[in-house]
């Protein structure tokens, strides 16, 4: 193990060891999350010690929370006692016995099997003007002393006066009232002393096999002509990771009297937001335009290439990300594995390539019977397994 990550509650009583924050989706399962905690008995004052792993959707700012106002739903939450020992068994694991050798004799193993129909985690990104935690699918590994598993920890906040109201996550105001007058403190945010708490991801990797990719085709009629535009398209392979060129073949079959002008190839993301209700959200990341003719009565065949890159898409708000802890590199959201029947919620990710030809010209009317023919192609944009996982 050469790295653990580490959080201490603000009291020093508790401290949250990991070994790793990502935790890899196989589709079928997931791999165990599991960690320990270190406890200090003679700071609890009777109380007890419990672990959770939280999967949420966050879905408006923490700025709001301090007027009593949440703008985050847990989708799957589990709770675990750690100390004292509740008798259950716990099979420990190889990073168990890694943490504990760190740790000593103070330590508390826990582990949580995650469901596989749980999101990956997933960011919307902000504009340039917001602040705060992104919106999005996160999951969290939380340590706190309570005397239940459900009991609430309260926020503790530091009273001072101030001139004017503070503003911000971390302070919120009110009024007192002294001799008359109107004083104004402000409420600062000190910390949960009994609690400390961990983000982790939740990601899938691209299979280790490719297939070809898919194919499809369409024939268009235009009004006042008796014969069609036979557009086909397909990909070369079914995933593509992120950052490689993707190679769109075009075949056209123009038998119509109007010429084809131009050629667009595009990527959308399309982010299926499955919460209360379910809505869909589409984001053009990638978009070329080819000077590409076909004349009336003739036939046109040539492979494209466009590569979507979150690096050309840094101002679009709401663009769906792959989750990231702190302000690391990160990429465009990676497409959601089927989970079959398994219904999820959260935000699912996919992508579709379209290919769309401008007519125009030919016949009594010319330009005015113009129209687009366009062609639709699923694509998997994911990235590859890490040599060893």
């Amino acid at each position: 193990m050469s790295k653990v990550y580490k959080k201490t509650s603000g009291n020093g009583h508790i401290a949250l060891y990991l070994g790793k924050r990502d935790f890899v989706d196989n589709v079928d399962s997931v791999e165990l999350v599991d960690g320990a905690v270190k406890v200090d008995p003679a700071g609890l004052d009777g109380k007890k010690v419990f672990v959770y792993l939280a999967c949420a959707f966050r879905y408006g700012s923490d700025d709001l929370d301090v007027i009593g106002l949440s703008f985050r739903r847990d989708i799957w939450i589990q709770r675990v006692q750690v100390y004292p020992p509740t008798g259950a068994s716990v099979t420990k694991t190889p990073m168990h016995e890694s943490l504990m050798k760190k740790i000593g004799e103070q330590g508390c193993p826990f582990s949580f099997q995650m469901p596989a129909n749980l999101p990956c985690s997933v960011s919307l990104q902000p504009g340039p003007n917001d602040a705060g935690k992104a919106c999005g699918v996160d999951f969290e590994i939380k340590a706190y002393i309570a005397n239940t598993p459900d009991e609430e920890v309260e926020k503790k906040y530091v009273v001072r006066p101030e001139a004017k109201p503070s503003v911000g996550p971390v302070s919120r105001c009110t009024q007192g009232h002294v001799g008359g007058t109107v004083i104004l403190f402000a409420l600062s945010f000190c910390g949960l002393r009994d609690t400390c708490r961990l983000m982790i991801r939740k990601i899938q990797f691209a299979p280790s096999s490719n297939k070809p990719g898919p194919k499809a085709e369409i024939t268009k009629q235009f009004m006042m002509s008796d014969k069609p535009v036979i557009l086909e398209a397909s990909l070369e392979k079914e995933i593509y990771y992120h950052g490689d060129p993707i190679v769109v073949n075009v075949k056209i079959n123009n038998e119509t009297t109007k010429v084809v002008k131009k050629i667009t190839v595009l990527v959308e993301q399309l982010a299926s937001v499955v919460l209360y209700s379910s809505d869909t959200y589409t984001k053009m990341v990638c978009s070329e335009e080819f000077a590409e003719t076909v004349n009336a009565n003739s036939s046109f065949e040539k492979s494209f290439q466009i590569t979507p890159l979150l690096a050309n898409n840094k101002e679009k708000r709401g663009l769906s990300v792959d989750g990231r802890l702190k302000d690391e590199d990160t990429n465009l959201a990676s497409t959601t594995l089927s989970q079959g029947d398994k219904e999820m919620q959260g935000i699912i990710i996919s992508y579709k390539v379209k290919v769309n030809l401008t007519t125009g010209g030919g016949g009594l009317l010319g330009g005015l019977t113009g129209s687009d023919v366009t062609l639709e192609l699923p694509l998997t944009l994911m990235s590859p397994k890490p040599a060893g996982k």
